[in-house]
């Protein structure tokens, strides 16, 4: 979760983040604007869940269907 978006995505890129920087480069596939913060972290650790990521997956990035 994000205020700037574009500053999020050149912070990934730039590999100041441990956990991200051994995945760059980064490619923003889908992105999603909520009208509160409290709606875009349930978002959030809805994603991270088993469900939510079969879910993005599926309906967000279109991977499921390369790989059918």
């Amino acid at each position: 979760m994000t205020a700037d978006l574009k500053q999020r995505m050149a912070d990934h890129n730039s590999g100041k983040s441990k956990h991200t920087a051994k995945f760059c480069p980064w490619e923003l596939l889908f992105y999603s604007a909520f009208p509160n913060k409290l709606t875009a972290l349930e978002f959030e650790k809805y994603l991270k869940s088993h469900s939510g990521r079969a879910f993005a997956k599926k309906r967000l990035t279109g991977q499921d269907e390369v790989n059918s």
